[in-house]
């Protein structure tokens, strides 16, 4: 696997024979003005140029070396081990549990049932469809519930967790679990969002009726519809996003410890939200005080968004630990992820398209049944409806659109976020649509995206379905894609690939992709019951070091080495001078976490500001150091000094170690430099690119092969290229997983047959094509470091790119779409004429 961008060339990896083309990409423009009401990116006061390099990843070497502390590397002493029985049904009444023989059982401290656990509250449910009704199991507090901590009288899907044994040992633990007998009472089974709207269709729960969640719209109905009717062509499809799993290196885990002498609780958890989980848990779900309640993230090996939810092993260790009076220590396993970890995509959708002959876009309508599984997950609703909705026009200048989703319970694993949720399932549907509508009316596919891109003269541009984008020059990306790709050669490469016994296609994909959540009340708008602010603190220490803490959380985006750039960047010093905390809520200000991709326009501006309040304190106190008139003092290259006589002159490290005694300040200027930030953006920013996937398919075997892959992709400004480029190459191949190979898949009986490795494919290192990356650079306006979200980006449009690719190759035989995942028999079979 090879990649190239236009700055910061990667070094060849002899795994293929044919070259990489190499790309030189310039940034594009940025925006002449800015959006009307919103300051542009302020100019730093000084730099030293280390945002915005390839720095080392200070990060790399622990995690290289094995030496990184994971949940299950918590070993607190005295510690007993927790297994979590899942039902092995998808859908029944619970008649009774014995769990005698259980306990009987060597080294068995305690087997616990949801009797055990009769005031505690259900897992609660925070970000529901905004403005419009829905419905939900109860909450105490009369907020949307989500889960029991253990089930007691009807599980819902396989492996809802119906009890939970500590014993001394892992594998005490886990065999005291077949000895638990459950007898149960089979109900019918729903697997399908469609179907569980069905009338007689099984019913999940007393509160929601006919399973409905919500129903949820955007966009201008009746102006789409009249739109639709007047058009010269339209267009429709029948698409299937199908489920998938979640497969991070690093399955949840969760470690217990409640303290009885001073009664406070310590939770380790693999968590993307160490300040959520602590609010919520404590206030929502424990019933505790917030203060008696500490939330620990370690180093989290992976999420893709599966680390942001409330799961039930969190209380149940800090219940369970408070009843033994020692630690209670549970880390999951592949088959028990792929079984209570939450899943991801997972719509099943009917999609118009109109259009004029000549290839202009003048309507767009989606209606969607979004399967949330058994139980509401902690933001799953949102996902399914504003962010897939509200994206479905992509980069497109539509004059009429409209999305409709019904949301469903069924008994299924919980619905929640995967990496680009929503995101990417919009611009499956909308690229699909445009690669259907292209061949309809005969025109090249790369020459109706170009026709419809919205103009940069428009931004900020209101896509009538509630997201206004902040900045881009989409037609320079457009067309840097297309060449980097060498899209007009394709008709040749074609004609080669057949003399091989080859079908070649090429894709397209374009997006935008909404990031950067935060604003909180625009959120609040969206149905999300919570702030969605950052937060960052910067302590500078007498020495002249400086402690970064900020209230996100890694789960492997390197915000140790890039906040460190921040903050050095803006003061003036070296960031090895500077020590990034984060991942605990004892020692972090409060924050929302990792999700959605917000690190670095949330948390990282949040730095910014605050290295900026230090930066202004340092310039009214070199004027008493210095002797000078404030207006006199220069901040610059981590010193101040007197305009025109840099004779006259304190250093960092001076001013720090004068700052800490604080001898001479006026009354005006406290002692020491410790700031906070709490950073609330006007609006979302919007990231793009454009993606071309070229696939060869083997005719006599149906095997399809990416064989080469380009991606130019626009994230603002960027504040470290090594980072994004990693981020930008993993991102591809998780959407290539899910075109071609990944399927959450369900029997009728609701059992998961995908269940495990054997049984669910990922993509492999031999399956990643050649990258060819670019980029172009529109700085957003909604954060002062110009920055927009990318560590999931790159993963929204693959999926289209690639069954584009392979229906371009088809498409002499009459092929119009196939069906996700891409699998080598799907094709064979279209080779043969025969229907998917």
């Amino acid at each position: 696997m090879t990649a190239v961008t236009g700055e910061t060339p990667v070094q060849e990896a002899p795994v293929r024979e044919a070259p990489v083309q190499e790309a030189q990409v310039q940034e594009a423009p940025v925006q002449e003005a800015p959006p009307q009401d919103v300051a542009p990116p302020e100019a730093p006061l000084a730099g030293n140029g280390v945002l915005g390099q390839p720095l080392d990843i200070r990060e790399d070497p622990q995690l290289l070396r094995g030496e990184a502390t994971y949940v299950g590397d918590i070993d607190l002493p005295g510690t007993a081990h927790m297994a979590i029985l899942g039902s092995p049904v998808a859908h029944a009444k619970i008649l009774s549990i014995d769990t005698k023989a259980a306990e009987q059982l060597p080294g068995v401290l305690k087997v616990a049932t949801a009797a055990d656990f009769t005031d505690v509250m259900p897992l609660p449910c925070i970000w529901i469809p905004g403005g419009v009704e829905s419905h939900f199991p109860p909450h105490p507090y009369g907020l949307p519930g989500s889960r029991p901590v253990l089930t007691g009288d009807t599980v819902r899907h396989v492996g809802d967790p119906i009890a939970a044994v500590v014993a001394e040992t892992p594998r005490q633990a886990a065999a005291a679990l077949a000895a638990i007998s459950v007898e149960f009472e089979p109900l019918p089974v729903v697997t399908r969002a469609d179907e569980a709207l069905a009338e007689g269709a099984p019913q999940l729960h007393e509160a929601v009726p006919g399973n409905l969640n919500a129903y949820w719209t955007c966009g201008d109905k009746d102006r789409t519809d009249a739109a639709i009717a007047a058009a010269e062509v339209t267009v429709e499809l029948d698409l299937v996003n199908q489920r998938t799993i979640n497969s991070p290196i690093e399955p949840r885990g969760a470690v217990g410890d409640y303290n009885a002498a001073t009664g406070e609780y310590t939770l380790y958890a693999s968590t993307q939200g160490p300040h959520n989980h602590r609010f919520l848990l404590a206030a929502l779900v424990l019933g505790i005080p917030f203060n008696k309640l500490r939330v620990v993230a370690p180093t989290v090996g992976g999420s893709f968004g599966t680390k942001g939810y409330l799961y039930p092993d969190m209380p149940l260790v800090l219940l369970l630990s408070k009843a033994l009076g020692r630690p209670v220590k549970w880390v999951d396993t592949r088959t028990g992820l792929m079984n209570s970890t939450v899943q991801g995509r997972d719509h099943r959708q009917h999609v118009t398209l109109a259009g004029t002959r000549d290839g202009r876009i003048t309507a767009v309508r989606a209606t969607s049944y979004a399967n949330l599984g058994a139980y509401p997950s902690t933001i799953g609703p949102g996902v399914a409806t504003a962010l897939m909705g509200r994206s479905i026009s992509g980069m497109y200048d539509i004059d009429a659109a409209f999305c409709e989703v019904y949301a469903a319970f069924t008994n299924t694993v919980s619905l929640g976020a995967q990496r680009g949720s929503g995101r990417a399932e919009a611009a499956f549907l909308m690229e699909r649509l445009v690669d259907r509508y292209a061949s309809e009316i005969g025109m090249d596919p790369a020459a109706v995206r170009r026709k419809n891109l919205v103009p940069k003269e428009k931004f900020p541009y209101d896509n009538g379905l509630g997201w206004t984008y902040d900045s881009g020059d989409y037609q320079l990306n457009f067309d840097r894609a297309i060449e980097l790709s060498d899209y007009a050669n394709m008709p040749a490469r074609k004609t080669e690939a057949r003399t091989r016994g080859k079908r070649l296609g090429v894709g397209i994909a374009s997006y935008v992709a909404i990031c950067g959540v935060g604003p909180s009340t625009r959120m609040s708008q969206e149905g999300m019951l919570g702030g969605t602010w950052e937060s960052a603190n910067i302590r500078v220490h007498p020495t002249g070091e400086v402690t970064v803490t900020v209230g996100s959380a890694s789960t492997g985006q390197s915000h140790g080495t890039v906040f460190a750039q921040v903050a050095a960047d803006e003061l003036g010093i070296d960031p090895e001078q500077v020590q990034v905390y984060e991942g605990d809520t004892l020692k972090a200000p409060y924050g929302q976490g990792t999700y959605g991709s917000r690190s670095y326009s949330m948390a990282a501006p949040a730095v910014a500001l605050t290295a900026r309040k230090i930066k202004s304190k340092l310039v009214k106190a070199g004027a008493v150091f210095l002797g000078i008139a404030e207006d006199k003092v220069v901040y610059a290259g981590g010193k101040v000094y007197e305009e025109g006589n840099e004779e006259n002159t304190k250093t960092f490290a001076e001013l720090a170690m004068a700052m800490w005694y604080g001898w001479g300040l006026p009354p005006e200027i406290e002692p020491a430099l410790d700031e906070t930030t709490h950073f609330d953006p006007p609006d979302f920013n919007y990231p793009f690119g454009t993606h071309v996937a070229v696939v060869e398919i083997d005719e006599l075997t149906g095997e399809t092969e990416v064989v080469a892959y380009t991606a130019v992709d626009d994230a603002g400004n960027i504040g470290n290229p090594k980072i994004v480029l990693g981020q930008i190459e993993g991102s591809i191949l998780h959407g290539l997983g899910q075109a071609l190979m990944e399927h959450a898949e369900y029997d009728r009986d609701g059992l998961l047959i995908s269940r495990d490795l054997n049984h669910y494919a990922l993509p492999r290192a031999f399956d990643a094509p050649f990258f060819t990356l670019g980029k172009t650079t529109t700085p957003s306006p909604h954060n002062p470091l110009g920055a927009k979200g990318a560590g999931e980006i790159a993963t929204v449009p693959p999926a289209a790119a690639v069954v584009n690719a392979v229906v371009d190759a088809l498409s002499d035989l009459g092929v119009q779409h196939i069906d996700m995942p891409v699998t080598p028999e799907k094709v064979w079979r279209r080779l043969r004429g025969e229907s998917q």
